[in-house]
């Protein structure tokens, strides 16, 4: 099987061929969001990466499958920090690949492992957009990720696949104030952004309003039942750095 000469089939192709082998390998980030927005405008992108999510369990059925499919992988890399993240390179379209395990470790901790078959070709809903949310210097581009996410999923009670469950929010967002802090700013800018200069960015025929959506999603993030942990941080509130500044790792 030859490999796609751009990056969004040859992601398509890996995590296609994944899901027919079962073994857990899953979209990640904007390649992700514009899998499952298929009827909107794909964001453009200047680049040329693919973002895989993944569990350590699996690295050796991963590592194989891409292998399969013509990546190659950084075998030093891939050795010292399998565990948490492998990258790899295409020689058929110049892309890179990087393949996070079991969390997404960046302004605040999402762990995803337990949920990493909710969805059979990009991670859960709810955790793309968290992982969006928790983002402390967003940029346009993740503003637009969040508003397709929102114009075309539900926001609702529970946590149905496919939909960005309100539990899921709350068993994140209530025990972590700085989680809590970030994410709520985030909806505040994103309301305030596609109300203003970036309405542009909401795609017609939105199946839901996502200013509407992320209005909710605030509220609720408001009035949910915080934990004790929760309540001590905020106590301190933006006196202490409430997030971390994310490293890149050298490949």
């Amino acid at each position: 099987m030859s490999m796609p000469t751009d990056a969004f089939s040859a992601a398509i192709q890996a995590v296609e061929a994944a899901n027919q082998e079962e073994v857990p390998l899953k979209l990640l980030g904007g390649q992700a969001v514009r899998y499952l927005t298929p009827d909107y405008p794909p964001r453009q992108r200047g680049d040329q990466d693919m973002d895989f999510a993944s569990v350590s369990k699996a690295k050796r059925p991963v590592l194989d499958l891409l292998t399969g499919l013509g990546f190659e992988g950084d075998r030093r890399f891939n050795t010292m920090h399998g565990h948490r993240q492998m990258y790899f390179t295409s020689p058929a379209n110049g892309a890179t690949a990087d393949v996070i395990m079991d969390r997404l470790h960046m302004c605040h901790v999402l762990e995803f492992a337990a949920r990493i078959d909710r969805m059979p070709y990009t991670l859960d809903v709810t955790d793309l957009l968290l992982s969006k949310l928790q983002v402390v210097q967003q940029n346009e581009k993740d503003v637009h990720d969040i508003v397709y996410l929102l114009a075309a999923h539900e926001v609702r009670e529970g946590d149905e696949p496919g939909t960005v469950g309100l539990d899921r929010i709350a068993k994140v967002l209530a025990e972590d104030w700085g989680w809590w802090r970030t994410a709520t700013g985030n909806l505040d800018r994103v309301v305030e952004l596609v109300r203003g200069d970036l309405a542009r960015l909401v795609p017609r025929g939105a199946r839901f309003d996502p200013v509407e959506q992320a209005v909710a999603l605030r509220a609720h993030a408001h009035a949910m039942p915080k934990t004790l942990k929760w309540k001590l941080r905020a106590r301190l509130g933006e006196r202490v750095q409430w997030y971390e500044v994310p490293e890149e790792v050298a490949h």
